[in-house]
């Protein structure tokens, strides 16, 4: 399964590959990274839209995750990708809003690994 993080926070990325070492070491997953939601596009438009699964920040520079949302779901339509948002904020309007432009799930930070990884395995 191919999966996307997008998240200005750099140091994301070593988290994400350490906490899913064996998983990728297994095959079982592949991740990309995008620092922004520009870059995730970029990504997204090179990948011909390999990426099963989308891990959005919601809150990033410029182009923020709820934007990238809606341009992902709007353009992005075949297969249509599943779209976490994750974010350090867990109030009900940004929950309600990433709902309505179609997100598939939603995350609060610090992440619960364990049970992302139960999602994100069995999704």
């Amino acid at each position: 399964m191919k999966i996307l993080v997008v998240d200005d926070e750099k140091d994301v990325k070593d988290l994400f590959l350490q906490r899913f070492r064996k998983e990728i070491k297994k095959g079982d997953v592949e991740f990309m990274f995008a620092f922004s939601g520009e870059e995730a596009l970029q990504t997204l438009d090179t990948m011909q839209q390999e990426a099963v699964l989308i891990l959005s920040d919601i809150n990033m520079p410029g182009m923020s995750g709820l934007e990238l949302l809606e341009k992902i779901k709007k353009n992005y339509v075949k297969p249509p990708p599943v779209v976490m948002m994750i974010t350090a904020y867990g109030d009900e309007e940004n929950f309600n809003t990433a709902k309505k432009l179609g997100a598939d799930d939603f995350l609060t930070k610090p992440v619960d690994f364990t049970l992302l990884k139960d999602k994100l395995l069995n999704t």
